[in-house]
């Protein structure tokens, strides 16, 4: 294999363009079983999400894990397939679709949006290709993770860098590290739970799901936790909630480590057996509905509170296509881009003219 990935044909009459890759966890071609196996290897075998000695773990992945696992986990993705595909799949690519309109409205015309999967495709090489085939030479890498992780934004970044080490020519980058904290993220995501809470009662507790890790990670200086408490107390505190009101837990354990707590399962448990009346859950760490989001919460933590005996379960679907939330985003990409873009001359002179109209009437 060569060394070096192969560049664009050289030309002098373009004009050097600046993109943004949106990166998201990936999944896999097909709800099925053959489709499962490659996938979950390749994220199986990322040493930033199994943390583990190598051979050991590579005996367990090939000898047990892959022989077992794809064939349930293809029944899981099975019950949330659309007809447009994996879900999030067909949100990211929305997402970026919506991204560049938005961006496009600021003034920001001229950027180049797409997005990647860390694991399966689009794959993040074959992305940055094509970027660079359109005259990228200014790149912003957005994971879509509001919180960092090692073992998501971290890896996410890896393989863009693994990428970029096999361009003969670099382009100039820049990252965006998380945003757990952003004021128009917190603002869409209370807006959308607001949204849900004109068609019902506000719930007797809502919990505030994220995606879990290993506590050992925590121990070792993963700021993740914190940034999960931080994204969850400024949430309660834009929906104006008392501490009793809402709780923050972690899902998706795998394996017997002790992980981030309390677990999802647990508290929804917990609050089934106390005859809670009505539970909303909410999923801040992800941007886009998934088999996380829509079969272990919707599906799966509704049958735990409700066999538990509790009353009302209601599931409220992440951000997605929501308009504040693609806002937001393009606001947090402008942010990012400063010095690299500039807006246009007419759009300059639009927003001038409106702010002197708002001026005027007040």
């Amino acid at each position: 294999m060569p060394r070096y990935l192969p560049e664009p044909a050289l030309r002098h009459d373009y004009t050097p363009k600046t993109g943004v890759l949106l990166i998201n966890l990936g999944t896999p071609d097909a709800p099925t079983a053959q489709a499962l196996r490659p996938y979950l290897k390749q994220f199986l075998s990322d040493p930033r999400v199994i943390e583990i000695p190598r051979l050991p773990w590579w005996l367990i992945l090939n000898g047990i894990i892959l022989n077992t696992r794809p064939k349930q986990s293809a029944r899981k993705y099975a019950s949330i397939w659309t007809k447009e595909g994996s879900p999030l799949l067909v949100h990211t690519r929305n997402q970026a679709k919506l991204l560049k309109g938005q961006l496009g409205e600021m003034g920001l015309r001229d950027l180049v949006v797409d997005y990647a999967m860390r694991y399966g495709n689009p794959s993040i090489e074959s992305v940055i290709g094509k970027m660079r085939e359109q005259g990228v030479e200014r790149l912003l890498l957005l994971p879509l993770y509001p919180q960092y992780a090692a073992s998501s934004s971290a890896t996410a970044l890896d393989e863009a860098f693994r990428v970029l080490t096999r361009l003969r020519n670099m382009p100039d980058v820049r990252t965006v590290r998380h945003f757990h904290d952003d004021p128009g993220y917190i603002a869409a995501l209370a807006a959308q739970i607001r949204k849900q809470w004109q068609y019902g009662q506000q719930p007797d507790k809502l919990v505030m799901s994220f995606h879990g890790v290993p506590r050992f990670t925590r121990d070792k200086g993963d700021p993740y936790y914190c940034e999960c408490q931080k994204t969850g107390r400024l949430l309660a505190e834009a929906l104006h909630l008392r501490a009793d009101q809402y709780v923050i837990s972690f899902q998706s354990r795998f394996g017997r480590t002790e992980w981030l707590k309390p677990y999802t399962s647990e508290v929804l448990a917990e609050l089934g057996k106390a005859k809670t009346g009505k539970v909303d859950v909410v999923c801040p760490g992800f941007v886009g509905d998934c088999l996380e989001t829509l079969e272990e919460i919707a599906m799966e933590g509704k049958e735990t509170f409700l066999s538990s005996g509790g009353g009302e379960f209601r599931y409220i679907s992440c951000l997605n296509e929501e308009p504040q939330w693609i806002a937001s985003l393009a606001e947090i990409v402008r942010n990012n881009l400063a010095g690299w873009t500039e807006i246009s001359a007419e759009d300059g002179h639009q927003r001038m003219a409106r702010a002197h109209d708002m001026g005027a009437s007040s």
